[in-house]
């Protein structure tokens, strides 16, 4: 995260922890009257979360912003959006899924598809460090750092008028990392989210023909951006050509993929099949 970015988000959280002050509510009362978690206006007022348009428009109306202060906070956010701007198309330095991470964030609408690693906001802590643990980039220290945002940024998963919907093979289940005991608490992870109502989990399994053979995953981001997950780095793009055509892409693996019962029988039955495995790995 670049520091002018860090700057611009800390001026933000700054104006609207004294907004909230002069309002005479503290950040629960605030959450509750935004319908927003209380860790989302704690994260936005600590600089460490930059808010979709729609959370710092509920916010302003739960402060009763006259017209020029809500116009205000709304310029300091376009300054943070400013900062992070990636262009048309352009390469970002975010290997191991840090660009991921970053562009659901203000994202209402996430949407991704995955053929070989699980997606970012489904990760266990454990799996996430095997994924960070890749990267030539990190060192231990910093690779802490990663896991711990990316378990905090999981939360988004919880918040009301937030909808997300994953996409995987059936060997993204089967792609495993460090051991088979990760792997089952990984699992055991998938099982809980699926049930979550702001969660759409599908997979295709390996006994239906993927309608195209993917090349790599990819997130949509609303309708106004895609992160496509290449090796080494990931790739941001805004373009309308782009974006067509991977929601096209999505809308034919998701007509592919089985959810809801069917899914957690799927899920039961890797489990079942890790178990057998880490037996057979400790005799």
């Amino acid at each position: 995260m670049g520091s002018e970015r860090r700057e611009r988000m800390r001026v933000l959280g700054a104006r609207l922890r004294v907004l909230r002050a002069d309002a005479g509510l503290t950040g629960a009362a605030l959450a509750q009257q935004a319908g927003v978690g209380q860790p989302t206006v704690s994260k936005v007022e600590n600089g460490r979360m930059v808010p979709s348009l729609d959370v710092l428009d509920r916010l302003s109306r739960a402060l009763g912003l006259d017209e020029s202060t809500a116009g205000e906070v709304r310029e300091l956010l376009a300054a943070v959006e400013a900062a992070v701007e990636t262009g048309s198309g352009s390469e970002v330095d975010g290997s191991a899924g840090l660009v991921v991470d970053e562009a659901v964030r203000g994202a209402r609408l996430v949407r991704s598809f995955q053929c070989v690693v699980l997606p970012a906001m489904l990760q266990s802590a454990e799996y996430a460090r095997q994924v960070f643990l890749t990267s030539p980039h990190l060192g231990a220290e910093a690779v802490g750092r990663a896991v711990a945002a990316r378990m905090e940024r999981q939360s988004l998963l919880y918040e009301p008028g937030r909808e997300s919907v994953f996409v995987l093979t059936e060997a993204v289940l089967r792609t495993w990392p460090g051991t088979p005991s990760l792997m089952l608490a990984q699992l055991d992870r998938l099982l809980a989210v699926e049930s979550l109502d702001t969660v759409r989990l599908g997979v295709i399994p390996w006994r239906r023909p993927v309608p195209v053979l993917p090349r790599h995953g990819f997130t949509l981001c609303d309708r106004q951006a895609v992160v496509v997950e290449a090796f080494p780095s990931e790739q941001v793009s805004t373009e309308v050509d782009d974006l067509a055509r991977y929601e096209e892409m999505f809308s034919r693996f998701e007509g592919a993929a089985v959810f809801g019962g069917e899914v957690r029988d799927l899920l039961m039955q890797v489990m079942g099949e890790f178990r057998e495995l880490e037996a057979t790995l400790t005799r």
